[in-house]
């Protein structure tokens, strides 16, 4: 079994490779679909893949994860506490990826499935358009404070509102 680790960046890999106790520089892959579909084909099925978790991540380990055994994903914060050292180079970080995980001592994270994180997407963007449209509201609230409007009796922001006292449908100007 081979563990080939990647110290990942956003548009290139570092490589090192630790197999049967020697550990050896695998050089640089572009990390672009074709470039690394290319690489996932001349891996082993027993091979293990250790990479740190980016912003990346989740691509990689679909693309990499039916061509070996085992795509592992470590944890940034606890790897840079673990191995902490002077000399901070990409092939270093590589290196010490494979060692931590050859040793058993590589902290781990979980990766969602893709439903998961489609479902994390969407609520996501939920988030943000309830938070755009409050801050709106609040803006309009503030403007028409600004301009000595005063405030509307009911709810501002509802169709009755929209249209105000005087247009409204069925609704007397009184």
């Amino acid at each position: 079994m081979r563990i080939i680790a990647l110290d990942v960046h956003r548009s290139f890999a570092q490589m090192a490779i630790l197999e049967k106790g020697i550990i050896r520089d695998a050089g640089k892959i572009d990390l672009e679909r074709s470039r690394l579909l290319h690489f996932a084909k001349t891996l082993k099925p027993d091979d293990e893949v250790v990479l740190e978790a980016t912003g990346n991540t989740s691509a990689i380990v679909r693309l990499l994860s039916p061509f070996v055994a085992r795509v592992v994903i470590a944890n940034p914060n606890l790897v840079r506490a673990i191995a902490w050292a002077k000399v901070k180079t990409d092939k270093i970080d590589a290196r010490v990826l494979a060692k931590l995980h050859a040793g058993g001592f590589l902290p781990e994270v979980w990766m969602p499935d893709e439903e998961t994180e489609a479902r994390r997407r969407i609520t996501a963007e939920r988030t943000q358009l309830v938070a755009q449209m409050s801050r709106l509201k609040n803006r309009i609230h503030a403007l028409l404070h600004a301009h000595l409007v005063p405030p509307y009796q009911g709810s501002l922001f509802s169709q009755r509102g929209r249209w105000g006292p005087s247009r409204a449908p069925g609704i007397s100007a009184g």
